[in-house]
């Protein structure tokens, strides 16, 4: 069943051939019978999954088993590789990098001169790469058959994660230099949420190369093997993809400890402080404590004479103002205000 949020479905139909090409847009399964049977090569590209008796309608036309259907309308389908009597089904996953990092699917059926892919939402995306290059005749896409189309667009949806990454990359670039200059209470949830984006990441290019590894070893009655060496290179990417993965999933686990280390570090600094202003109160506490005491100089010669001098209460500021200059000083000699010991 279609999600009734879904945009409505939108086709973009191509035949092609050596010869030429032909492309038109259309709402239903109408705008696919007017190419059927007469291009090498067509392509039917569905934008939006609102309406199930499109997606219905579709499947009949070229013969798509109605479970697979299904799962082309549940769209948290991990990617993945079936090989079905009339065609061959694959599932891959796009990353698409707004707020927070997304994955979209696309489904691609692959039969006897057709491929038929099916894109989550409207909007840019892999299958304009494709379209262009179909309506320049760029490289030798017109020249070969379908399993070529196929693999162009595997192609198109892999080289478009790179980008995707980079400018993520730059994210985490710029967090990690926040981490270092100010480390804030904010910066936890921040690198949360990137842990969890890469997590999402992982999740889509990891079954996305044990899927193409899957097609490029075991092949298919649909594929030839001439097309092979092209899938490989997919394969390549797919693996490329999941090291820059892993090294950004390295990076975020750095972070983390990185934020719990300043934050550890600045919780030291502040007990230093606190200590030191302690340590400094302790013997200005026992001065004053000391001259408190209710001793009386004219009993005894050794009673505090002090409290009878003309300058005893300055005698005892000083004594404590030497005190704490004296602490200072030894602290600073055994490092414990920064910078490196004394001597």
């Amino acid at each position: 069943m279609a999600d009734p949020e879904a945009p409505r479905p939108l086709l973009h139909v191509v035949g092609y051939g050596p010869g030429g090409f032909r492309e038109a847009e259309g709402r239903d399964g109408s705008a696919v019978a007017a190419f059927l049977g007469k291009w090498p090569v067509l392509w039917v590209h569905v934008e939006g999954l609102g309406d199930a008796s499109v997606v219905g309608e579709i499947g009949r036309i070229f013969g798509l088993h109605p479970l697979v259907l299904e799962d082309v309308l549940h769209v948290h389908q991990r990617a993945k590789v079936e090989v079905y009597e009339k065609n061959l089904y694959v599932v891959v996953r796009s990353l698409l990098l707004n707020e927070r990092l997304e994955t979209e699917q696309m489904s691609l059926f692959l039969g006897e001169g057709f491929v038929v892919s099916f894109q989550e939402k409207p909007g840019p995306g892999p299958d304009d790469v494709v379209r262009e290059r179909i309506r320049q005749e760029k490289g030798r896409i017109r020249a070969e058959g379908d399993d070529y189309l196929l693999y162009t667009l595997l192609d198109a949806v892999l080289d478009g994660c790179f980008p995707v990454l980079e400018r993520f990359g730059d994210r985490l670039d710029e967090l990690e230099v926040r981490l270092l200059e100010r480390p804030g209470a904010s910066l936890a949830s921040q690198i949360h949420e990137a842990k969890r984006d890469i997590q999402t990441a992982r999740r889509a290019v990891w079954p996305m190369r044990d899927a193409l590894s899957l097609l490029v070893r075991e092949g298919s009655p649909f594929l030839s093997p001439a097309i092979r060496p092209y899938l490989r290179d997919c394969y390549d990417h797919a693996i490329q993809l999941m090291d820059v993965v892993e090294t950004y999933r390295e990076i975020s686990v750095g972070m983390t400890d990185l934020y719990l280390s300043g934050l550890s570090n600045r919780m030291n600094e502040i007990m230093k402080v606190l200590t030191i202003i302690a340590t400094l109160f302790i013997p200005l506490s026992f001065i004053a404590s000391l001259y408190g005491m209710n001793f009386d100089p004219e009993a005894s010669p050794f009673n505090m004479p002090e409290l009878k001098w003309k300058w005893g209460y300055p005698f005892a500021l000083g004594l404590m103002g030497l005190t704490a200059l004296g602490l200072l000083v030894f602290f600073r000699w055994k490092g414990w205000l920064g910078g490196d010991r004394w001597g």
